[in-house]
């Protein structure tokens, strides 16, 4: 741990602002249309809005999260949510489409906030709380994502989707002044300069096992995410269903119970290794699209495989990133900004591939695949846990084997 330790306050409020930051990288999808017809953008031009927040996400994980590290959090997390609520502005006000665009990147970019304030969490946690103060983190990012689309299109519809945005801003700015005042003020001890840091993101992947085993564990189960969620809206929107996009996001609301399993999910992580609970996870996510696979489109059984494989999915990632942060706490922010850029890389595949799956196997074929990046997930996580567990026997000090599986049990 790096500083003194969070409050618990502390660790709420990095978990708001996680929800309130993330969520405006999908706010504008429902009313992409009324976007449109507003500032008479053809049809390429609008699907280029989601892109350019995507792009900038990932520019700001990439150039930004490594601040996290040189930068006291107060002041780190305070600036870029004064310039998210600008960016947010600029677009509310955004006469056409390049100024729109514009802003959607530093919209993407700032909203990058969100995984800053996981590292900052990880790090600043009191002893034998690292994990579920991470999962505290990543159940308000968790909900930012899951409700996002609805806070969107229900403000948009009430107040025009200018001033939607706007609502948006003011959430950022309150986020500001609250994290101006109440995040620990100590600044990190930077190893290097910043074109250092950045010079040495790829070296990082390179010289920690424990940080590519996460990497390409993660990677699937967020390309089977992204192939599920995005199986189900195309099928659900085609012939014979032809539900409309609200009816379409309900199927969202399956997710909850997905974040609502990550403060459980920091206690058993804090309990027992990540790579246990990772391996639990995946059990439970592949369940879940088993019975998607099988179900589906009944609404029950949907439902029910819904919320299985995102509970799976959300857990998996919450423990993934401690053992990520826990390679080295120091350097929290560069670590976690190396596994994020891959990690949304690997999903961006999973997105591109779904389509081409669908029209070639149909949902029940595309759903057989997510399953098998599951169960190739925790394949692999059991595999490093059994290698671990035999390096141990042979003597190895406990950091060793730490570093190899993922890290020790934080409360001991």
């Amino acid at each position: 741990m790096s500083g003194p330790a969070l409050p618990r306050y502390g660790t709420l409020l990095l978990a708001c602002v996680a929800a309130t930051a993330i969520a405006n990288n999908y706010a504008l999808q429902p009313v992409l249309t009324d976007v449109a017809d507003d500032l008479g953008l053809s049809a390429t031009t609008t699907g280029l809005i989601p892109t350019a927040i995507l792009v900038g996400c990932t520019a700001g994980f990439a150039l930004l999260l490594p601040l996290t590290d040189r930068i006291a959090p107060h002041r780190l997390v305070g600036v870029q949510l004064c310039v998210l609520a600008a960016a947010l502005t600029l677009a509310a006000a955004a006469p056409n489409a390049p100024v729109l665009l514009t802003a959607c990147l530093l919209i993407g970019a700032m909203a990058g906030v969100a995984a800053q304030a996981g590292a900052i969490a990880g790090r600043y946690a009191a002893p034998g709380r690292r994990g579920t103060a991470m999962a505290t983190v990543a159940t308000g990012l968790s909900a930012g994502i899951l409700l996002s689309r609805w806070a969107g299109g229900s403000l948009a519809d009430l107040l025009g989707w200018r001033r939607m945005l706007l609502v948006f801003a003011g959430l950022a700015l309150l986020g500001a002044f609250a994290t101006g005042r109440l995040l620990p003020r100590d600044r990190p001890r930077p190893r290097g300069g910043y074109p250092a840091a950045l010079a040495a993101l790829a070296p990082l992947l390179r010289r920690h096992r424990p940080l590519r085993r996460a990497v390409v564990t993660g990677g699937l189960w967020y390309f089977a995410f992204n192939v599920v969620w995005v199986a189900l809206s195309l099928t659900l929107a085609r012939p014979p269903y032809s539900l409309d996009a609200t009816a379409i996001g309900l199927y969202s609301l399956a997710g909850l119970l997905g974040f609502a399993a990550l403060p459980f999910t920091g206690r058993l992580v804090d309990r027992y290794t990540p790579g246990r609970v990772v391996v639990g996870a995946m059990g439970v996510a592949a369940l879940g699209t088993a019975v998607l696979a099988v179900g589906f489109p009944h609404p029950v059984p949907t439902v029910l495989g819904l919320a299985l494989f995102d509970a799976g999915c959300f857990a998996a990632q919450a423990a993934n990133q401690s053992v990520v942060v826990a390679v080295d706490p120091g350097r929290s922010g560069s670590l976690t900004g190396v596994y994020l850029v891959l990690y949304f890389a690997v999903g961006a595949l999973g997105t591109s591939a779904t389509a081409p799956l669908l029209d070639a196997f149909g949902p029940r074929g595309t759903m057989l695949a997510a399953l098998a990046a599951l169960l190739t997930a925790g394949s692999l996580a059991a595999a490093h846990g059994r290698h671990g567990e035999r390096e141990g026997e042979r003597g190895r000090e406990p950091v060793g084997a730490a570093q190899d599986i993922g890290p020790a049990p934080f409360s001991r």
